[in-house]
């Protein structure tokens, strides 16, 4: 196995910052170094407001400045979502950045010297390049399912279920650039800043999307991405360089990442206080603590109200996933939960991945029926009846009722 690399202590790397050219020999940029997708504004060729890609009604469903994904369409891809297909999550539109004009700002009491370090694009694909395949979840996927399931109202994009996707990312650690950074013994927080618009609502104007992290997540398995499913992120993913931060929701993976602070004392954003959080009569009366991992979920790859025929044998695919550890069997239902049974996991079950499923289903009845499907995981989360109702809608995670009509 290949030794990795020793990463340069912060006095080499200072010296080395102080003297570089924008992009090093490495990372100079060249036609297959940007996204293959141009535009002079976000909206050109979108469909879709403030969203640089072509958004095909047969992949993508418009919820105002996002772009969710038919989850039904996965059905003829593989594990990882293609990055055409995947869905977006905008606060408010993309911004189309050039890679050469891009500096990372490392700031904040929680260096050594207390003084901002800069990273250019070059400078960051010159550190080790790790890979990780992660799921990106909105904390709000499956929120209008609290209605149109449970009866419940919640605020916020009515997201069905395709606010999720797969990918190979790779990038530089972010533990790699904290250290490098100078990152102190008693640093506590990191707070990573995009470089969208700034978020603007009700007349408020609440600045660039933001979000801590602890520094023990930072340093765990956290990434600073510039690839996504081997190409250069696309503007709509978070080109030049965006976060991952695998297991978690998808607001902590910033994009079009434009510096972070470092701090010795605990930090906020709205994202962690006014938003990204449980309220509602079963929580706190402030709130719980801020959302940090995503929860479990199994679904069939199927329109809902799809029409299947009687007395023919169906091949019922789905996935599943959970974000507390690998998967460990689904089931499923053809008569709305009265019976059960194992459905086959197609794919060796990794932690923070999902797998695909399938069953076998001849409706002998006419009429509409409700397919059900749970997943139990490693450390025995299993998906409940009901999720327990929040105002903002995050997190639900209950068995999904799948209606269809048999002819």
């Amino acid at each position: 196995m290949p030794r990795r690399p020793a990463v340069p202590d912060r006095r080499t790397l200072l010296k080395a910052l102080a003297a570089a050219p924008v992009l090093s020999a490495a990372g100079t940029l060249s036609a297959a170094a940007v996204p293959a997708a141009r535009a002079g504004t976000a909206s050109a060729a979108a469909g879709a407001p403030g969203i640089v890609k072509p958004l095909p009604p047969e992949y993508f469903t418009i919820r105002g400045t996002n772009a969710e994904a038919r989850f039904e369409t996965f059905r003829d891809t593989g594990l990882l979502t293609p990055t055409d297909r995947f869905f977006v999550r905008n606060h408010t539109s993309t911004p189309v950045l050039e890679a050469a004009d891009w500096r990372l700002t490392v700031w904040g009491d929680g260096l050594h010297g207390r003084e901002p370090v800069h990273f250019t694009y070059g400078q960051l694909r010159d550190l080790f390049p790790v890979t990780r395949t992660a799921l990106i979840e909105c904390a709000g996927n499956g929120r209008s399912l609290f209605t149109t399931q449970q009866g419940e109202p919640v605020s916020g994009t009515s997201w069905t279920l395709g606010a999720v996707g797969a990918a190979r990312w790779r990038g530089a650690r972010l533990s790699d650039v904290l250290r490098l950074a100078g990152l102190a013994p008693d640093a506590v927080d990191v707070m990573p800043r995009g470089l969208d618009d700034p978020y603007v609502t009700g007349g408020v104007d609440l600045g660039r999307v933001r979000r801590p992290l602890p520094v023990a997540k930072a340093l765990d398995d956290v990434i600073l991405a510039y690839e996504m499913n081997g190409e250069p992120l696309p503007y709509d993913h978070g080109f030049p360089v965006r976060l991952v931060v695998p297991s978690w929701v998808g607001v902590a993976s910033i994009k079009w990442l434009g510096d972070i602070q470092v701090s010795r004392t605990p930090l906020s954003s709205p994202w962690s206080t006014d938003y990204y959080r449980l309220f509602g009569p079963a929580h706190p009366p402030g709130g719980s603590a801020p959302l940090t991992l995503q929860t479990l979920k199994s679904a069939y790859e199927l329109p809902f109200g799809a029409t299947l025929e009687a007395d023919r044998t169906h091949r019922l695919d789905g996935r599943a996933w959970s974000a507390h550890a690998s998967v460990r069997k689904v089931e499923v239902s053809t008569d709305g939960g009265a019976h059960w049974r194992l459905a086959r996991i197609v794919d060796r079950p990794v932690p923070g991945r999902w797998v695909r499923w399938t069953t076998f289903w001849r409706p002998r009845d006419t009429g509409p029926a409700t397919l059900l499907s749970r997943v139990t995981d490693a450390a025995g989360n299993v998906q409940p009846e009901r999720t327990v109702h929040n105002t903002q809608g995050y997190l639900f995670d209950a068995v999904v009722r799948h209606p269809v009509t048999v002819v």
